[in-house]
């Protein structure tokens, strides 16, 4: 049953119909929180519900592709007619390349899929949902990025393109919409056992996966606002010390860390 830590919040889950999605749905479930999930697949997604209903929440699923505005607004419609207004959303929702192959050999319409939905998909949510998190100065969003948003890959060009956008798309919202008490945080779950990750050729020997409970836990603190001192950042939840980020968030703010920027090679560089 519920453990009623988050009781009164709702979140919008994409991709809730498995993998991290779905855990995260379900995790968030237990602890009170009432749960819009919406994906492309009716079952999987009826499948996440049953789960989080056992758990003594409201829930609600909806089939929607999250690249197509008008399936989104009626999505988010939906979920806010049953539920109430959105608290947490969670752009989860993601495609990687189908095949480890430098651009010139890809194929253009998958690396173009992969584009959308992971970069207008959440743009998609984000021009729903947020006009009535501003409007109520409250709301958080937490964008599921990825280590390749911050290094070249060059035989994941889609993927790491379009985390590398998304976690810019973040940094550009970030200062407008800390006027109106919104937070916006890009996060990083690591290297854990997906139907998406276990496919990828890279990973085919890993043997030791990150903890997919973990990105959970660090998800319901994100709605229970531990990390809203670190608005507008990109944290690594396999790999960072949590508990140092958040004591030295000040510090982190100040020195604009945790986010994309060119820096200048010399003092007279004309790009500084």
């Amino acid at each position: 049953m519920s453990t009623g830590l988050l009781t009164g919040q709702v979140a919008l889950i994409t991709g809730a119909g498995r993998g991290i999605g779905r855990e995260i749905a379900i995790g968030l479930a237990a602890e009170g929180m009432a749960v819009g999930l919406v994906g492309r697949t009716h079952e999987t997604l009826t499948d996440t519900l049953k789960e989080c209903v056992r758990h003594g929440s409201r829930g609600v699923a909806v089939t929607a592709d999250v690249t197509r505005p008008g399936s989104v607004r009626e999505a988010v419609r939906l979920v806010e007619r049953d539920l109430g207004p959105v608290d947490l959303l969670i752009n989860n929702a993601g495609l990687v390349d189908r095949a480890e192959v430098p651009l010139w050999e890809t194929d253009a319409n998958q690396w173009w899929q992969v584009i959308e939905t992971n970069l207008r998909g959440p743009y998609n949510l984000l021009r729903c949902v947020l006009p009535g998190m501003v409007s109520r100065r409250h709301g958080r969003v937490v964008n599921l990025n990825s280590g390749f948003a911050l290094r070249p890959d060059g035989n994941y060009t889609a993927y790491a393109t379009s985390k590398g956008a998304l976690l810019q798309l973040s940094d550009n919202m970030a200062d407008s919409l800390a006027q109106h008490g919104v937070v916006i945080l890009d996060i990083s779950p690591g290297a854990v056992a997906t139907d998406m990750t276990a496919g990828m050729p890279m990973f085919k020997d890993k043997k030791t996966w990150g903890s997919i409970p973990y990105m959970v836990a660090v998800t319901a603190d994100v709605a229970r606002g531990r990390f809203d001192g670190l608005h507008g950042r990109f944290i690594h939840a396999e790999r960072d010390d949590l508990e140092e980020l958040v004591n030295r968030a000040e510090e982190i703010r100040t020195a604009d860390a945790r986010t994309l920027r060119l820096r200048p090679y010399k003092e007279d560089d004309p790009m500084g």
